[in-house]
């Protein structure tokens, strides 16, 4: 007779939570998994998919100007209905939770509604029942975080924006990661005047220069207001919205203030102290290489260990666990040349260093090949938005490094070449594909000089 209830209990079904738990159970665990939420996490909910539905919509006005500009359309002012929009949102997230929990019943796994906290290394507590698991999986994610500032309750974050009753007219984004820039776009291409501060001279810090200052750019072409080294100091509610007073002495009214400077995890009130783990800075918890706490039978996985704090990397990381577990031995994640994009207008992918990162690596043994140009499109729509497309190479083992894109379809590009840089791929085997004519793709493969 087993001692424990379930082999792994899984705290949060996330898709690291959710991935972890499915191959448990394949493996022949007993596995349970608790959410306080909707199934999916903050991908399926509040993030990823959602907000990629948001910027297919936010195209069309873009789409529509180039089609009469350039290809010959005529079409009448259409109209935008938000709650439409919101309306369709919400039917296919709900089709998405429906799928999570469809997985994880076929799979055997036992879903338990609720938040739980930990009452000790083996015993979690939730809506009032203990149950007991040999080993635990912490896969809670992260949080959107507001810092503390005279009228911060009149903000809103990603988490409410993908819910308001109607489209703000005039919107204040506040910050400079990926969320930030990603929905200015959003908003901006819906038909929301947009502004967007940050504290520092430019956005998207860790990303390659290249991309961060030419996005910029492109933003701005796109009348998008953008304003760095500025924060702002309080908000007040007035007849006329909400008054924004600014870091510079200035003030802005705007009819929402969206907060995107990032997310914390979710670790608060879990019962870690109880259970004995370690908590690091900023409520993140500090693991080993097979994701492992300093609690021998406690995993984390995901946003809550802020290490990369993408989805398909959560996905990784769960699966790494599940087969540490109870595979053929110990799996660590690997986190080496992730591919990431953002879905700003125009888009980034990425993979690899950044030129900076591989400036220190390599020094003068870095080649820097860089390349801007007008997509064929706009040379019929007139449009001045420019591409532009980056590879970094090690000289002496010829090896590409790192490889940027700021573009139409930059993460469907970058995709399929993080898979070559994955496994090693070079630049003269770059020199040596015949590219696909004519795409924006193949100008990776045609650089043939340096630009330094």
């Amino acid at each position: 007779m087993a001692s424990y209830d379930y082999d792994l209990f899984t705290i949060g079904a996330g898709s690291g939570g959710v991935r972890g738990s499915r191959i448990a159970a394949s493996l022949g665990a007993r596995v349970a998994v608790a959410e306080d939420s909707e199934l999916g996490g903050t991908c399926v909910n509040l993030g990823c998919i959602p907000k990629k539905l948001l910027v297919y919509a936010s195209h069309f006005a873009e789409e529509r100007e180039d089609a009469i500009a350039g290809f010959g359309w005529s079409v009448a002012e259409p109209e935008f209905d938000w709650a439409t929009l919101i309306a369709n949102k919400d039917k296919e997230i709900k089709r998405l939770n429906g799928v999570y929990d469809r997985m994880l019943v076929d799979a055997g796994v036992t879903i338990v509604p609720g938040r739980a906290r930990l009452v000790d290394a083996h015993t979690v507590e939730v809506a009032g029942r203990r149950i007991t698991a040999e080993n635990i999986l912490i896969a809670v994610g992260g949080w959107p975080f507001v810092p503390d500032f005279p009228g911060r309750e009149l903000a809103i974050t990603s988490n409410e924006v993908f819910h308001l009753d109607a489209l703000p007219e005039r919107v204040l984004v506040v910050g400079g990661g990926y969320i930030a820039v990603e929905f200015a776009g959003i908003l901006h291409g819906l038909g929301s005047r947009v502004t967007q501060i940050y504290r520092r001279e430019l956005f998207l810090r860790g990303f390659d220069d290249s991309v961060r200052e030419a996005l910029a750019t492109e933003m701005k072409r796109k009348d998008i207001d953008l304003r760095f080294s500025l924060e702002a100091t309080s908000i007040e509610k007035t007849e006329g919205g909400l008054r924004v007073a600014l870091s510079d002495g200035s003030d802005i009214e705007v009819d929402q203030v969206l907060y995107a400077t990032g997310r914390v995890p979710k670790t608060d009130d879990l019962g870690l102290e109880a259970a004995g783990v370690e908590v690091g800075p900023g409520g993140a918890i500090p693991v080993d290489a097979v994701s492992r706490t300093n609690v021998p039978n406690i995993f984390a996985i995901g946003d809550c260990t802020d290490r990369v704090n993408l989805t398909p990397v959560a996905l990784h990381e769960g699966t790494c666990v599940a087969h540490t577990l109870f595979g053929d031995g110990e799996r660590a994640p690997d986190h080496e040349y992730v591919a990431s994009a953002v879905f700003s207008q125009p888009p980034i992918g990425s993979v690899g260093l950044t030129e900076a990162k591989a400036r220190d690596r390599f020094g003068d043994d870095l080649a820097v090949y860089e390349s801007r140009f007008r997509a064929l499109k706009h040379t019929l729509t007139g449009s001045a938005e420019q591409t532009l497309m980056k590879l970094l190479v090690d000289r002496k083992s010829d090896a590409v490094v790192g490889l940027h894109m700021l573009g139409p379809d930059a993460g469907e590009i970058t995709q399929g070449f993080a898979v070559a840089i994955k496994a090693g791929v070079t630049k003269s085997q770059f020199d040596q594909t015949i590219g696909i004519h004519p795409t924006a793709a193949e100008e990776f493969v045609t650089m043939r000089e340096p630009t330094r």
